[in-house]
């Protein structure tokens, strides 16, 4: 696979429309979405401890959907009318898709992951051992880790435009408590805890409260950190009233396995997951 021809014509006709007429065009556009859904390629990756976002391979994807026709397929007793047809193969794959649960082509979901009725979006990739649970959704071209779980009703959102823009990571070991919210390219470290309904958008306030004095992050939860929804006082012509935060009020302990540390910080922080 040429990579460097790839993202040139891709990008050429992400500026001109009009190249999409050749033949030679559109095969790139549908050779990049292949090897996206074979996971030879990705929309971000991690180089030298920082994630690089790969602008070209979003924009292929904006393209796909110009070149892709909609049409009626059936699943079983199910009908859907789409452009994006289902991801198959998946015995092959080595991944377990509870029924009604999707995965759309465009995503890789590497082998040991499980999708209970979830979602997983075009762009999207979740690692090995992950549990992606009931009703949670993998927004197009976020970026799960291995060994993730995201809770029931978790909803990562997806950042396909600008194409610039950073996804939503959430990275190795991380878990992601019931119905959080993660969304406009956050980055969650690794195993990282988020305690149930925390919402986490580019603007929210994430504030570690373990010290004397808070410190403050914005769009990123740091490594190991147990983290709760919180309020903080805002003053508004018509009062103060408290607006939604996230607060890091310890870490999981270093001195444990994974599955240990992450069931101690449940339980000595009393976070609900």
């Amino acid at each position: 696979m040429d990579v460097a021809m790839l993202e040139s014509r891709v990008s050429a006709a992400f500026a001109d429309r009009t190249l999409l007429s050749d033949a030679g065009t559109r095969s790139a556009v549908l050779l990049t979405l292949a090897a996206l859904d074979r996971g030879d390629l990705r929309v971000a990756e991690k180089r030298d401890g920082t994630w690089v976002t790969h602008a070209w391979v979003k924009k292929a994807i904006l393209l796909y959907f110009t070149l892709a026709e909609t049409r009626t397929f059936h699943v079983g007793p199910f009908e859907f009318h789409d452009k994006v047809p289902l991801k198959k193969d998946l015995a092959a794959a080595g991944v377990r898709l509870v029924p009604p649960g999707v995965i759309r082509y465009g995503a890789h979901v590497e082998a040991g992951a499980v999708v209970m009725p979830g979602y997983v979006n075009i762009g999207a990739r979740v690692g090995s051992g992950t549990m992606v649970d009931t009703w949670a959704t993998v927004g197009s071209c976020a970026q799960v880790g291995r060994n993730v779980h995201l809770s029931g009703g978790v909803g990562l959102g997806g950042v396909l435009e600008p194409p610039g823009a950073s996804p939503v990571i959430i990275e190795d070991g991380a878990f992601i408590g019931s119905r959080s919210v993660v969304v406009e390219g956050v980055l969650v470290e690794e195993e990282a805890v988020l305690g149930a309904n925390v919402v986490l958008t580019a603007s929210t306030r994430i504030l570690d409260v373990t010290g004397p004095e808070p410190r403050e992050y914005r769009a990123r939860v740091p490594a190991r950190s147990v983290v709760i929804p919180g309020t903080i006082p805002r003053t508004f012509p018509a009062g103060t009233y408290g607006v939604p935060c996230a607060l890091i009020i310890g870490q999981r302990t270093a001195s444990t396995d994974r599955k240990t540390s992450l069931e101690s910080a449940l339980r000595d922080f009393a976070v609900p997951a």
